[in-house]
């Protein structure tokens, strides 16, 4: 199962579309829209914490399941819909609390 706060190892495409490289993702989408699709809503994670607009960081500590091998941070504006079967590997789920952040940053992006 593919639960919102789950983050994934899957192969993310460069915005160019021309190759692909494995990166962390988490899941977005919620759980009623995950049992009901073969597709996931995921934003991007990287561990290149230098202040941009709508990221949020995040540290092991922020985790309710897993662990992060360094600080991360997932980006707001690097959304994506992916096949679930692309999914390589759940390494951990962030805590309800970072989604609500995330969240906010989607909607500040949008306004």
């Amino acid at each position: 199962m593919h639960s919102q706060g789950d983050i994934w190892l899957v192969p993310v495409p460069f915005t160019d579309l021309t190759s692909s490289k494995k990166r962390p993702v988490v899941v977005l989408s919620n759980n009623g829209y995950n049992m009901i699709t073969e597709d996931i809503v995921v934003a991007a994670m990287t561990s290149n914490v230098e202040e941009k607009p709508y990221s949020v960081t995040v540290s092991s500590d922020d985790l309710s399941e897993g662990e992060l091998l360094r600080t991360s941070c997932i980006r707001a504006d690097k959304i994506y819909t992916l096949s679930k079967s692309i999914a390589i590997k759940k390494f951990g789920t962030v805590k309800p609390e970072i989604i609500e952040t995330v969240r906010q940053n989607i909607l500040e992006l949008l306004n």
